[in-house]
């Protein structure tokens, strides 16, 4: 409801919580699993970074943050205007280092945003 989804309560060495209650995602599969989803890309303009919302197989709605090129030119840029030292992705891995050519684009477009 209103794009709020619980997380389940999760100890984590002693913090309130934990991304133990989610998983990682590859980028080529949120790519191809956006354009089906329930909601299409929504954006938080708090967290300045695009999810969304889709129904599994038994019906469970499931919430997927992610960062895309635009998300991450926005840090990147924020960054660079404070001065400070550098930026980095989590798991530049989880990229689509596939030969096709849309996953070559988003790959490239991600690591060019970077660089503002």
């Amino acid at each position: 409801q209103d794009h709020v989804c619980s997380l389940p309560k999760v100890p984590f060495r002693g913090a309130p919580c934990s991304d133990a209650a989610g998983s990682q995602v590859p980028y080529a599969t949120i790519m191809k699993q956006v354009n089906s989803s329930l909601s299409g890309v929504l954006w938080d303009e708090v967290q300045k970074a695009p999810f969304y919302e889709y129904k599994d197989s038994v019906g469970q709605l499931h919430q997927v943050w992610f960062d895309d090129p635009h998300s991450i030119s926005l840090k990147a840029a924020y960054v660079k205007s404070r001065g400070l030292r550098g930026i980095g992705m989590w798991n530049g891995n989880s990229l689509d280092y596939s030969r096709e050519a849309a996953a070559e684009q988003q790959t490239q477009a991600m690591w060019q945003a970077l660089t503002p």
